[in-house]
Parts: structure tokens; sequence; C-alpha cells
């Protein structure tokens, strides 16, 4: 079932095995926007180099059952944050392999508008908030100052931030994602004063110019040991630690399409290239495809090494 692929490049040929092309090699569609411009971008280079590529759409959670008993033979963007319990059993058992890291610039704690520096002087450091929690306050939470936090079934991570921190500042749950983005915007669009509990990539990041609150190094040990950071009687005195992204296949797969595992093990997705077409699709009411296919087009210098370097 092997077949071999020559491409022209300066002149020279190059071979590869690419493997079983009489069969299509099937990617995980998940549940966000991210991951289906990551996964559609895999499978038009994947196209080109010969493949046949089909598009299953499975759960976050219970595609990786899907992966280990080769229904699904690779998922691209695996956020290890939201992996749940199944993931790491597959991996433990064999079934799945982590092809390596997807090379997504990601972040999550609390961001601001550019323009709330002029309002809070010594931001981004997370102890200028100690000084100007009053500019940040609402009728709800004076003299406190307000952090737009999660909508509630999210977690309550920013209330455990703020008590970790000891900063005069209430978390307000926001009652949605959308609602999140909402205010992003009116804040930015009108200057007003916010900090709110975010992450990236997201499209409303290639719309609105932010910058992050520095909030002191994450480590395992700011979750259960009070002695750790900068407040002794409290845990979470700490930021979050920036979600890791990886791409996993079947364990079958490297055997099955050499070149394309060989391909898949080389490609990354850049966050900025990620939320502009996420921006696109999701605001701005283009196709997915037509969105896709316009990056690949354009940005043939960044994926053919990849390409290139799994069939020579």
């Amino acid at each position: 079932m092997g077949c071999a692929l020559a491409l022209a490049t300066g002149g020279s040929a190059m071979a590869a095995d690419l493997g079983a092309t009489d069969e299509p090699i099937k990617l995980a569609i998940n549940e966000w926007t991210g991951q289906h411009v990551t996964t559609h971008i895999t499978g038009m280079i994947l196209e080109k180099m010969g493949y046949s590529v089909e598009y299953v759409t499975a759960g976050n959670y219970p595609q990786h059952t899907a992966v280990a008993d080769g229904t699904i033979h690779a998922t691209m963007e695996v956020w290890l944050n939201n992996a749940g319990e199944i993931y790491p059993k597959m991996i433990e058992s064999g079934k799945e392999v982590e092809i390596g890291p997807l090379g997504l610039d990601t972040g999550e704690g609390w961001m601001y508008p550019k323009h709330v520096a002029e309002l809070c002087p010594g931001l981004p450091d997370w102890e200028a908030l100690k000084d100007c929690a009053e500019a940040f306050a609402t009728p709800e939470t004076f003299p406190n100052g307000r952090i737009l936090s999660y909508p509630a079934d999210w977690g309550n991570r920013s209330e455990q931030m703020i008590k970790g921190l000891d900063i005069p500042f209430t978390a307000v749950p926001a009652g949605s994602e959308g609602a999140l983005v909402a205010e992003l915007k009116a804040a930015a669009a009108a200057k007003k004063p916010l900090v709110m509990m975010f992450w990236a990539p997201h499209w409303v990041l290639a719309e609105v110019d932010i910058d992050w609150v520095k909030l002191p190094a994450y480590d395992p040990a700011c979750e259960t040991d009070p002695s750790w950071g900068v407040n002794p009687n409290e845990v979470m005195d700490c930021g979050l630690a920036p979600p890791d992204t990886v791409k996993v296949a079947w364990s079958g797969f490297k055997d099955k399409w050499p070149a394309a595992y060989a391909f898949m093990e080389k490609f990354q997705m850049s966050s900025t290239e990620q939320q502009k077409m996420m921006l696109a699709i999701d605001q701005k009411g283009e196709k997915l495809e037509d969105v896709v296919g316009a990056w690949v087009d354009a940005n043939e210098a960044t994926w053919k090494p990849w390409m290139d370097a799994a069939v020579n």
C-alpha cells in the first residue's frame, strides 16, 4: 500500500513513502473555531501531499476514545488544561500518542484594554491594582474594584486569586462568553476602566489591543501550600499556567501514513494568524474553507518547508 511522492523544489525531486493513500486520513473537528482553522489547514496541506482527508465531528472528551481505537486518526489541537480524565489514560495505554506541541502562544489570566494603563499607573504589575481599586469600582462592588470573571459555571478562579493576592477587588461573573467579549469591546471604545479574566487565542484579540496583568508566576505549590508565594496565609497567590496545546494521533498513524505523520510533527499554528482567521469567520461571516484556503495560498513560505522536510 506504499506510494511515492515527487515534489519539484528548486529543480530537484524528492521522494518519500506516503503510505496508505487509498485510505482517507480522518481528522477530528471539535467545538471551537480555532480548532477548525488548525485542522482544515492541516487537511488542505495533506491533500496537496496526495492524501485524501475526512473531517469527523467529535466532542473534546469523547474524541480520545475514537482516536485510541483508530476510528479517528488524529486531533490537531488538544488543550491539555481541558483534556479530561480519559486523555492521560489513553496516552498511558499507548493507544494514543502525542505528535508534539502545536505552537500556539496561549495565555489565561487577567487582562485589560491598553488605555486602562493610563487610569491605573503601575500596570501591568499586579500590585498597581492595590492602589487604584476605586477606579474599577461599580455600585455593586464599591469600595472594591470589580474584576469581570468567567461565567459562574466555569469556576471561581478569579475569586480565589483575589483572595490569594489580598487585593481590594470583587469578582463579578459574566453571564456568558459573549458578555465578556461585549464588555471588552465596549470598554475599549468608551475608554472605560476594565480588568477581566480571559484567554488567548481568541478572535476578539485581533480586534482589541490588550495587555495582561503581570501576576506572580504560576507554580503547582501555589495551589496547595499557603507558605508559598507573596501571601503566607492563602493559596492561589499567583497567576495561571499558560495552557499547553498538542497534536495527538492514533498509535498506528505513523506506520500507516509516514510522510503525513512527519508533516504533522513539523506543523505549527501561530496564535496571531489563527485569531485573524477566527475573526473573519466568527464576526465577518466569511466561510471557513475560503478563509483557510486564502491563508494556505498566501503562506506557502511557511508551510512548504514542513512538507518538504516530511517527504525528504
